[in-house]
């Protein structure tokens, strides 16, 4: 089923062929969305180009969100090749590595603030910027995790920050919602992917999780392409300011 025939959809946060990102871009692209891909530096570069060059992705820009020429670059070059865009999706999030090991009550003022402003502030400039390009209505997403509403040992001071992304999810969904812009934010259950990496003990969270979940297997990068496939799609179009959780049942036995 093409559910996004025609559609445009840019894409922040494919790091590799493991990344949430890259699960929904794959997604969006096999329902017919042409795709923006853009890649966090020179880095990066080598391994996300070739995802790109397998979506046929005719935008293919560096972004990293902290840079405001880079945000201008990409917006302007969606501007000037389509004139819109129908779909936005915010993947990302970063929190200094000593401040993500230490207790919440430790976190440092510089490390709560870097935290927030990549994992959180992010997607309202993003969606800001996406807003005027949306003169139809779209849809906005971005990814978080149910230790934003419990505490799951080891996620720390990322569960604040998560429950800060749903807040302004919600309040960006009531202040869009007239113009026909959805928000919406997926939470996935532990997925391995490279940014989950970075959390202490992940591998034991991802047995749990397998262990407890009704499905007793854990959600797949698919899995979360074809969820926000659908809540991307005009059939979504009075869906907004949902946290859908994908994780095979594991929050009901948690």
């Amino acid at each position: 089923m093409q559910m996004l025939e025609g559609l445009k959809a840019l894409v922040v946060g494919v790091a590799n062929d493991q990344s949430i990102a890259w699960g929904c871009a794959r997604a969006f692209r096999a329902a017919g969305a042409e795709l923006a891909i853009t890649y966090l530096n020179d880095k990066a570069r080598p391994h996300v180009e070739p995802l790109a060059q397998q979506l046929e992705a005719p935008i293919f820009l560096p972004l990293d969100v902290v840079d405001d020429a880079q945000t201008d670059a990409v917006f302007a070059e969606i501007e000037r090749r389509w004139g819109r865009l129908d779909v936005l999706l915010h993947s990302i999030a970063f929190c200094p590595k000593d401040d993500l090991h230490g207790r919440v009550v430790d976190c440092s003022r510089d490390g709560f603030a870097q935290a927030m402003d990549i994992s959180v502030h992010s997607f309202m400039r993003l969606v800001k910027r996406a807003e005027p390009l949306m003169s139809a209505g779209g849809s906005c997403l971005t990814v978080t995790y149910y230790g934003s509403t419990r505490v799951v040992d080891t996620y720390n001071v990322m569960g604040p920050v998560k429950a800060a992304l749903e807040a302004v999810t919600r309040e960006m969904a009531t202040e869009l919602g007239g113009k026909g812009i959805r928000v919406n934010a997926l939470s996935p259950g532990p997925l391995k992917t490279r940014a989950a990496s970075g959390i202490d003990h992940f591998d034991d969270l991802m047995r749990l999780a397998a262990e407890r979940a009704p499905t007793h297997q854990l959600a797949t990068i698919d899995d979360v392409g074809a969820y926000a496939t659908f809540l991307a799609s005009p059939g979504a179009r009075n869906v907004t300011g949902t946290v859908p959780i994908i994780d095979g049942g594991f929050h009901i036995t948690s």
